[in-house]
C-alpha cells in the first residue's frame, strides 16, 4: 500500500486494501518443483508424507489424511459414521453450506440449532431438545478458529451414544482448554482454502480420532480400495473392499501446503498481532454502545487470528459501514447466510425460530486480515471504521 501525503491539506489517499491475500512463503515453488521432477506427482507420496509427519508431531493428530477440500473431508466424515437416509444430525444455521452439504447428500436430516447470543458457536443448551431416536451426530463449528464449549457438548453425545464431528476449517493452531481443536471429536475436518491461515488454494484435511474409524477412513481416502495398505506390504494385492471417492489431492497441492507449515508459527505471531491491534482499537466503540460486540472470546478458547469482526446494531448499520470502508478502499464483507433460511433448506426446516443466528448473519462485518496487512493500512481501516460511528 501506498500512504501519501498531499499539499498541505493532511488528506491521505490509500490503495485498496484488499479483504484478503493469499500468504506465499518463496518455497511453494520449489518444492512444487521437486515433485514435478521426482516422477510422482499423484497423491500420498513424499510430500504428503510430510505434512501427514507434521501434523503428528506438532498436534499429535492421530490419523490424518490431506483431502482436496474440507468439503471432502466432511463428506469422508459422512461415510465414516454411516449416515443412512432418514438419520438426524444437529448442527448451527450459522456456517458454510459444506457443513450441511456432507450430510444432505447421504439423505441426512438437518436439525439446525442456534448460537449463543454473544458468538457465533452452536450454544449447547440447544442442542439436547433436538435429539431423537433418529439422531446420529452433533456437527459442531469452530467459529472464526474460537472453540465450542466441548465439554458440554461431548457430555451430551456420551449420554446420548452420539458422534461428534468437529467442523475445524478455521481453526487450525487453536485449542480448547489447551488440547488442539480437530483432536476433542470423533473425526474432524480442516480446510487450507486461499482464504485461511494457511493454503494450498484448495486443499482440506480429514483427522481421525476414534480408532474405530482409522483403518476405513485411507479405504474411502484411496477410492474405496486399499491401495495404501498394499503399498505399506500388508497385503499381497490391493482391490475394491468398500465404498469410497478420490479424496486425495495430488502432491502437488501438498508440496504447496507442506511450503506453508513450515512457516506457521511466522504467520500465526502476525495474525494474531493484528487480531489484538483491531481487539484494542475497537474497545471503546463497544463500551460505549455504537457497535453491538467484538469477538467474544471464552476462558477455555483462544483466537487463532483467522477473522476479526465487529457485529453491528441493526442491518441498516452493517451495510452502511461496509459502503463507507468501500468508499475508503477498505474491502469489507459480511459472512454466512442462515441456512435454516436458505432457498434449498427453508421448507425442510422445522420452524423454529434462531434469533442469535439472525442476528450474526444479519450484522456481523468481517475486516481485512492477512500476513501483509501493515500497521499503517490496519490503521486506515481501523481509523474508516472509528470515523464511520462517530
Amino acid at each position: 500500500m501506498v500512504v501519501s501525503l498531499q499539499g498541505k491539506t493532511n488528506a491521505f489517499t490509500v490503495d485498496r486494501i484488499p479483504f484478503n491475500k493469499p500468504y506465499l512463503s518463496g518455497k511453494e515453488l520449489y518444492y512444487i518443483s521437486q515433485t514435478i521432477h521426482s516422477g510422482k506427482s499423484s497423491g500420498n507420496n513424499q510430500f504428503t508424507k510430510k505434512c501427514h509427519a507434521w501434523f503428528k508431531e506438532h498436534y499429535e493428530f492421530p490419523k490424518s489424511l490431506l483431502t482436496t477440500s474440507c468439503t471432502d473431508a466432511l463428506e469422508m466424515a459422512s461415510i465414516l459414521i454411516n449416515i443412512q437416509p432418514g438419520d438426524e444430525v444437529i448442527m448451527p444455521s450459522y456456517t458454510f453450506v459444506s457443513t450441511a452439504n456432507a450430510f444432505i447428500l447421504r439423505g441426512a436430516i438437518i436439525r439446525f440449532a442456534d448460537c449463543y447470543s454473544n458468538n457465533p458457536n452452536i450454544d449447547p443448551d440447544q442442542i439436547e431438545p433436538l435429539i431423537n431416536e433418529k439422531t446420529k451426530a452433533i456437527i459442531v463449528v469452530h467459529y472464526a478458529g474460537i472453540a465450542c464449549d466441548m465439554d458440554k457438548i461431548l457430555a451430551i453425545a456420551n449420554k446420548h451414544s452420539l458422534y461428534v464431528i468437529e467442523d475445524a476449517a478455521q481453526a487450525i493452531d487453536s485449542n480448547y482448554k489447551g488440547k488442539p481443536l480437530g483432536t476433542i471429536g470423533d473425526i474432524s475436518a480442516f480446510s487450507y482454502h486461499e482464504t485461511k491461515n494457511i493454503i494450498c488454494g484448495e486443499g482440506g484435511m480429514l483427522v481421525v480420532n476414534n480408532p474405530d474409524f482409522q483403518s476405513r477412513s485411507e479405504i474411502i481416502w484411496e477410492k474405496g480400495t486399499n491401495r495404501s495398505a498394499f503399498f505399506r506390504g500388508e497385503v499381497d494385492k490391493y482391490g475394491w473392499v468398500d465404498v469410497g471417492s478420490s479424496f486425495l489431492p495430488s502432491e502437488i497441492l501438498a508440496a504447496f501446503l507442506y511450503a506453508q507449515l513450515e512457516h506457521l508459527d511466522e504467520i500465526q505471531s502476525k495474525r494474531k498481532a493484528i487480531w489484538n491491534r483491531y481487539n484494542e482499537a475497537f474497545q471503546d466503540l463497544e463500551k460505549s454502545g455504537k457497535i453491538e460486540q467484538l469477538p467474544f472470546v471464552p476462558d477455555y478458547g483462544e483466537q487463532n487470528g483467522h477473522l476479526f469482526y465487529v457485529l453491528c446494531k441493526n442491518p441498516e448499520d452493517r451495510a452502511g459501514l461496509i459502503n463507507h470502508l468501500k468508499a475508503n478502499n477498505v474491502h469489507a464483507v459480511f459472512h454466512y447466510l442462515s441456512l435454516h433460511k436458505s432457498p434449498f433448506y427453508k421448507d425442510k426446516h422445522d420452524g423454529r425460530e434462531l434469533p442469535n443466528t439472525d442476528k450474526f448473519a444479519d450484522c456481523l462485518v468481517r475486516l481485512p486480515l492477512y500476513f501483509e496487512l501493515s500497521e499503517d493500512q490496519q490503521a486506515h481501516v481501523i481509523d474508516s471504521v472509528i470515523n464511520y460511528f462517530n
